[in-house]
Formats: structure tokens, sequence, C-alpha cells
């Protein structure tokens, strides 16, 4: 049976965990998690991110957790579209303490005008052409308030000057997943409306790094295969995927 567009979630709490991403598939794999399943740790060991990058917390103040989903006839050529909603859904949630100067980062980090607050790793499970599970892992700084300078950090903490309840924030975030799931279950135009409004230095030029080379690019949109529309000098417009496209470092 598929599964229904509103989901039940099922929350494991662990003190620490290796990875919360690791431990969702090793969990698949033993048929003891499924849609809806959240796999949440006060302290992870070995965080990743992005391009094989660790992702760092501190043990019991900010939000570790990974979300399990099985969407029903995913094709693997459309699985950004669950990058999409997912950092939506982060952003909502950071909003909702942090009203301003909230964007999303191609593909899908999260900032505070410059700076990371959140970093989202989506790993499919991919048979033939179709995605079977999807595992969502979301980390946001909530209470820390000491990042090295190199990373341009941030936290819910730093940024509305006092400290923030962490089981407020899972609340709220998981709310924020629900409803854009069902927008995204449901096509509906929104979701990429939201997403565009949102994208970080949309309309504006950029250090990138394009094929190994620094380049200074326009980012205009996100086609359905999460490959990032953009402006060259010349005027000429391309897309290009992340394995050939990012964001300079700052």
């Amino acid at each position: 049976m598929a599964p229904s567009s509103s989901i039940e979630w099922h929350i494991l709490r662990y003190q620490v965990l290796e990875s919360t991403n690791k431990t969702a598939a090793d969990l698949i794999n033993l048929s003891q998690a499924s849609h809806g399943t959240v796999i949440l740790a006060s302290d992870q060991t070995a965080g990743r991110g992005q391009r094989g990058r660790g992702w760092q917390t501190a043990p019991g103040l900010d939000l570790t957790l990974s979300i399990v989903l099985e969407p029903p006839s995913l094709r693997a050529e459309e699985q950004f579209g669950i990058s999409k909603m997912a950092a939506l859904a982060v952003r909502d949630t950071v909003v909702a303490n942090v009203p301003e100067g909230v964007r999303v980062k191609w593909p899908n980090d999260v900032l505070v005008d410059r700076r990371k607050i959140s970093g989202i790793l989506i790993e499919c499970d991919v048979l033939g052409d179709r995605v079977r599970h999807v595992v969502v892992g979301v980390g946001v700084n909530v209470n820390s308030t000491e990042f090295p300078e190199e990373l341009a950090a941030t936290s819910l903490r730093l940024e509305v000057g006092m400290g923030t309840v962490t089981e407020a924030v899972i609340g709220t975030l998981l709310s924020a997943f629900e409803r854009r799931y069902l927008q995204w279950m449901e096509r509906d135009p929104q979701l990429d409306q939201d997403y565009r409004a949102a994208l970080w230095s949309a309309g504006r030029w950029a250090d990138m790094v394009l094929d190994g080379e620094a380049v200074s690019l326009r980012p205009i949109d996100v086609d359905g295969q999460g490959r990032l529309q953009v402006e060259h000098p010349d005027g000429r417009v391309a897309v290009h995927g992340l394995d050939r496209l990012r964001f300079a470092r700052r």
C-alpha cells in the first residue's frame, strides 16, 4: 500500500550515534524503520554533510535527526523534489524563530543572511529507475554559540539572543515537514515558487567554481533535476549540476 500523504511520526531517540543517517539506513535494512520513522540523537560522533564533509553539533545543544520516507512512485530523476521540500521545511522552521534573512543556498543548506544555520543530507535507495526509500538527515544549530570563523555559521540562539527549547524546534520541524511533503505529493506549484523566492543569491552575481575554475555567475532558478540555472557574464544561460558547480568557499 502506498504511504499516506499525511505522516504518522515514529520517533526513536538515542543519546549518542555515529550518524543518524547511517542508523536510519541500518534500520531500514533490518525492516525496523519505515515511512515516518525519525532517528533523533543528542550527539553524533561522525555526522556527515554534502560532498563528504563532516557536520558538527554540540552535544545536547543542537538538533540532529534523520527522517525516513517512502515516497510513492518517485522516479530517480525526480528526487530533487524531496530535497526542495526538505529545504523549505527547514527554512520554515528557522523562520518561525528568525523572521528575516533566511534563505536556501542551493541545493539545500539554510542560511541566515550569509551564515549557515542548517545542513541537509539526503540519501536515496534506488532500484532501477525508482526510489524505494529516502533518508533526510537534518542538522540545525539551535543553542550553540561558538563556531570556527571559517565555518561562517550561526544558531537560533545567536540570532534571537536567547536559548531555544530543542523539543519545540523538533515539533515545528515535523509540522513544517508534513505540510511541505503534502505540497510535494499534490504537485502544488507553490512549492516551486517558494523555493525560487527563497533561493540565496538569486539575481545577484556570486563567486562560484565551475569545473574547478573560479567564475562569477548569477543564479536564476533550479530545474526539475536539481541543476542550478545560471547566467554567465557573456549573457549565456546554462544549467549545471552538483558534479560541476558549487559556490566558492567564503
